[in-house]
């Protein structure tokens, strides 16, 4: 099925723990590099197998598309050696902007589970809204609020710490 190595973030893939601490945990890595904290996981929908761990790295890679899913979304894909990502789900503590939300349809992910919501920028619930366009192939479940308060404590210290 798949090798058990280990990913960027210490975990070893195949490895089973709750998700959403996962990102939280990614997303507090990401914050002491200097990164936005957003973290992402991707988990294996029927096993609950993690596949993916990974926080925002865009400044670190000189990178605009470095996002916390898209990171995800390539480790995972790399691990399933495929480009669809079905019966898939993905955690995030931050509701994906457009481009990572777009990502998701394009993996194919069968859930995305949220934290807080992006009113400037997000892209499932707010702004574009890409799963609700008419031009969207693949629509995943989607569930917001998960531990909302405390993801959007995280995000709300870390830009304060930035005035």
């Amino acid at each position: 099925m798949q090798n058990k190595q280990e990913n960027n973030n210490g975990l070893k893939t195949g490895q089973k723990t709750d998700p959403m601490s996962l990102a939280m945990d990614a997303a507090n890595k990401a914050a002491l590099r200097g990164e936005v904290p957003v973290g992402a996981v991707i988990v294996n929908g029927a096993t609950g197998e993690v596949l993916a761990v990974a926080g925002n790295k865009t400044m670190e890679l000189k990178d605009p598309t470095a996002h916390a899913e898209m990171l995800a979304i390539r480790e995972a894909a790399k691990v399933l050696d495929s480009e669809r990502l079905i019966n898939c789900d993905m955690y995030v503590t931050l509701e994906p902007c457009p481009m990572c939300a777009q990502a998701i349809s394009f993996a194919r992910i069968r859930r995305l589970y949220y934290g807080a919501d992006d009113p400037k920028g997000g892209g499932v619930d707010n702004g574009a809204r890409v799963f609700a366009a008419p031009s969207c192939h693949h629509k995943p479940e989607v569930y917001g609020g998960i531990r909302e308060g405390e993801a959007g404590k995280m995000l709300k210290d870390f830009f304060e710490s930035k005035r």
